[in-house]
């Protein structure tokens, strides 16, 4: 799968496939905001995990109009104000935050396509690392190799394409087959910037 056929897959995906795309994002960047809670002492990383744990939940639910306003209204209360942290690690985690925020909107508002701007997004959040931890020095074209020939592009891009592919095959959204895409995506607690929450 090449790039073009990438973001047209990701362009249709629809419904509960999209939504799932949108919450796997999420999990595999769920990590960022866990060690950067913890880090700055915010005490909020279990319950964020409560709250993705409850988006998953209601992928395969019927959801009351009201439980979703509700989720959101949690999800801004736990999420970081960029500008009131000096340490990068406010940034993934608010791009994770980002994630989650457009899972359940497209769960109010499924005729909103979400999946390529959170696609983007989520790979950004790596582009941003690598150049922030590696690329300081490096002129443009030795950037773009860098970012080119990278573990966590490469990782990212197989993800993602993997994830997108599962979709297109899965029916419908059993218990077996999100159970499994919420375990691939985790990752066995590494984000996508390759941090682990077991370190």
């Amino acid at each position: 799968m090449n790039a073009n056929q990438f973001l047209k897959a990701v362009s249709q995906l629809q419904g509960w496939r999209e939504c799932a795309f949108l919450l796997a994002l999420a999990e595999r960047s769920f990590p960022n905001y866990a060690l950067f809670a913890d880090a700055v002492d915010l005490k909020t990383g279990a319950k964020m995990r409560q709250l993705l744990d409850l988006a998953w939940d209601l992928l395969q639910k019927d959801v009351s109009e009201s439980a979703i306003p509700q989720l959101l209204a949690k999800l801004e209360a736990l999420s970081p104000d960029v500008n009131a942290y000096d340490a990068y690690g406010v940034y993934p985690a608010f791009d994770f935050c980002q994630l989650l925020e457009q899972a359940l909107l497209s769960r109010l508002n499924p005729g909103k396509h979400r999946a390529t701007d959170a696609s983007q997004m989520a790979t950004a959040t790596v582009v941003n690392f690598i150049e922030l931890s590696e690329g300081e020095d490096l002129d443009e074209d030795e950037l773009v190799r860098l970012l080119d020939q990278h573990p966590l592009m490469k990782d990212d891009k197989a993800f993602q394409r993997e994830l997108v592919l599962d979709l297109k095959r899965q029916r419908t959204p059993t218990d077996q087959f999100v159970a499994r895409l919420r375990e691939e995506a985790g990752n066995d607690g590494v984000s996508n910037l390759g941090i682990s929450l077991n370190e």
